[in-house]
């Protein structure tokens, strides 16, 4: 049996018992007193605390002592503002759910890949694995192909030469021509599917959330078995979720992005 401790990142254990020295009633360390609080020597301390520094989660006062830095701020808003999102979108898509008898995720564009935000099962439909807070590649699922086809083209432009086209199955879309043509039909239709373009036997289709300026900022979709999917049912798919997404937009309408 493989040991678990194996598998930690010994230097990502050590930044955090650093960052967990910072209290309320000790705000700032010096170099030497952290080592000597935390057991560590004085130049591992040192390094730990200039490659947090580096990326804003420290910084170092006029004093030489180092304080929490605004990142840890910023990542601490971000999670109370998805708790936010969660909190209002939690009615309208389990109401979508219940009416479309399959599972439903409301997603965004994040670091290149689609992130799910919130979530809710059918109590008919298939339960799939997606979590909240998971991310997919947005080239092999409908919400990702969504946000990619109505996103400002010189973003799509920049992502396209970022993103890399892998093969979830045998019907992902892997070459960038193909691609470039599905979001053209994408576009021209304002919907998306994915047709076991991730996983095999699972549909999916989404609708963009605009803000009032008509940009796109999140997806909602409705993902089911092969078995149960019907072409001619595409306009009834989209009925059900326009229902959450006007809700949604309402809620959100004065946001740039979610």
């Amino acid at each position: 049996m493989s040991d678990p401790d194996k598998k930690v990142n010994q230097s990502v254990v050590k930044a955090f018992a650093l960052l967990d020295a910072f209290t309320n009633e000790k705000t700032s360390w010096g170099v030497r007193e952290l080592a000597l609080k935390t057991g560590y020597n004085k130049s591992t301390t040192y390094r730990l605390l200039n490659t947090l520094a580096s990326l804003n989660i420290v910084h170092q006062n006029s004093n030489e002592k180092y304080s929490l830095g605004s990142k840890l701020f910023e990542l601490g808003n971000r999670v109370a503002i998805y708790k936010a999102i969660t909190k209002s979108t939690n009615t309208p898509i389990k109401n979508v759910a219940l009416e479309i008898q399959e599972t439903v995720l409301l997603s965004i564009l994040k670091e290149d890949q689609v992130f799910h935000i919130n979530k809710a099962d059918s109590l008919h439909g298939l339960k799939i694995n997606t979590s909240i807070g998971s991310y997919q590649p947005i080239h092999a699922t409908a919400s990702g192909k969504l946000l990619l086809a109505l996103s400002k083209k010189e973003i799509q432009n920049d992502l396209l030469k970022r993103i890399q086209l892998s093969k979830a199955t045998q019907h992902t879309i892997t070459n960038i021509k193909s691609l470039k043509k599905e979001l053209d039909t994408i576009n021209s239709q304002g919907y998306a599917l994915d047709i076991e373009e991730f996983e095999l036997g699972l549909v999916s289709i989404a609708i963009p959330i605009r803000n009032k300026s008509g940009t796109i900022i999140a997806t909602i979709s409705a993902s089911g078995p092969l078995s149960r999917f019907r072409t001619e049912n595409i306009p009834n798919y989209i009925n059900i979720l326009q229902k959450g997404v006007v809700i949604i937009e309402e809620e959100f309408k004065d946001f740039d992005s979610l």
